[in-house]
């Protein structure tokens, strides 16, 4: 009498990568872009929300860049990363809405309701007062040193890693991220006695980041 064939366990099945996805959402798999929007919406929306500072903003700023993104999956080439793709788009829908539009200000606890969301620091109040602060001094940069300063000392990519998602040099990102460093130097020095300002930036990027 023969044996039931064994069910593979959930280790042994091969996994499906964020390429195999969007290949077949392009070859016409109804739900592979949904699968896509899953894996990737909270991290895209932790980049939005930190360039932007608003949640409402950010929220439709990663709606429009999945949008996009499902619209053009057609143009990916392969190139970067799939990650990096989407990011490239996420970031490119918060600039335009940056240049179109001063960005409404956005109140004490519904942007630390938003930041917290998904992710529980330590010593939750006072890092929040300090994620506040930071989010507000960020307003104050330029659009493309807020960008290159959110995905390094946020969000926890390596200078390589930006370059791609800005399509800018490597050395632009350096020297962007020099700036921005300087400007907010001066706004945030206060904190220095409080906390560990790069532990509350990037500690949560990076969780985010690698989910």
């Amino acid at each position: 009498m023969n044996s039931p064939p064994e069910t593979p366990s959930p280790a042994d099945r091969p996994v499906i990568t964020d390429a195999d996805l969007l290949a077949a959402h392009i070859n016409g798999d109804p739900h592979a872009f949904s699968e896509i929007v899953k894996r990737h919406r909270d991290r895209m929306w932790a980049v939005a929300l930190r360039t932007l500072g608003d949640p409402d903003e950010a929220a439709d700023a990663v709606q429009d860049a999945f949008v996009s993104a499902y619209r053009k999956a057609g143009s990916f080439r392969g190139e970067a990363a799939v990650t990096t793709w989407l990011h490239r788009i996420v970031v490119n829908a918060c600039l335009d809405r940056m240049r179109r539009k001063s960005v409404r200000p956005v109140a004490d606890d519904e942007l630390i309701e938003a930041a917290e969301r998904d992710v529980q620091l330590p010593d939750q109040t006072l890092e929040r007062e300090v994620s506040m602060e930071v989010s507000a001094a960020l307003k104050l940069l330029p659009a493309d040193q807020r960008a290159a300063l959110v995905l390094v000392d946020m969000m926890g990519y390596s200078v390589d890693d930006a370059a791609q998602v800005l399509q800018v040099p490597s050395g632009t990102v350096k020297s962007r991220c020099a700036r921005g460093r300087a400007k907010l130097a001066p706004i945030l020095s206060h904190l220095r006695n409080r906390t560990d300002l790069s532990r509350v930036s990037s500690a949560k990027g990076a969780e985010l980041r690698d989910g």
